[in-house]
């Protein structure tokens, strides 16, 4: 288990998973979603920028709780935390991610199946990702989940939108969601900051 909290994650129910293509959009962004109540940040290592847009928003932004995502082993990993980011989040887990992270920032390992669960379980890990979540069974799995893994609970992403967020956050084994619906790409180009901070508004609220 990592020797950081977890507790960032009741700040706001929902998670924002985020691809910066420009760098300049980083810090209004992220200023956007942090001014609509949001203050955790997923940012996707999917981008060449994205690794100085985690290092700009972890100092620049007051407010901002910058992770990294789609962290997929330790060199990245590690690449991450250097850059400033406070948590991280894997579309999946191994043992040398397990590792990495022993000792480091809070990691949300990827899991969907019971063997995965119990996988990271034994890792120490109690908090996990569920990815994609729409395609491997949505909220009716992880509510099956609760049976056999009562002390687990799931971050899920991956197909869910302000529609559907809310049959997710009902269950008492998820955490909170992550999506991408917060931050449009068509928003983003236009730099329709204001947009982005009514969305973060309404994610904000959810299961209020």
């Amino acid at each position: 288990m990592t020797a950081q909290s977890y507790d960032f994650l009741d700040d706001a129910p929902v998670i924002p998973v985020i691809a910066i293509n420009q760098i300049e959009h980083a810090i209004p962004l992220a200023e956007a979603l942090v001014a609509g109540g949001i203050r955790n940040l997923e940012i996707t290592l999917r981008t060449d920028c994205a690794l100085d847009a985690i290092r700009l928003i972890a100092q620049e932004v007051e407010g901002a709780f910058v992770g990294a995502g789609t962290v997929c082993n330790p060199i990245q990993f590690e690449q991450a935390v250097s850059a400033g980011a406070n948590f991280v989040v894997s579309p999946g887990s191994s043992a040398a991610l397990f590792e990495v992270a022993a000792s480091s920032v809070p990691l949300l390992p990827g899991a969907v199946t019971a063997s995965e669960v119990m996988a990271a379980r034994e890792a120490g890990f109690n908090i996990l990702k569920f990815f994609p979540a729409s395609t491997s069974g949505g909220a009716a799995a992880i509510k099956a989940f609760a049976g056999p893994f009562g002390d687990i609970r799931f971050v899920p992403t991956g197909g869910i939108n302000l529609e559907n967020a809310i049959d997710y956050l009902s269950l008492h084994n998820v955490r909170a969601v992550g999506g991408s619906w917060l931050t449009p790409a068509d928003a983003i180009n236009d730099e329709r900051w204001d947009v982005i901070t009514e969305l973060a508004v309404t994610a904000s609220q959810l299961g209020q």
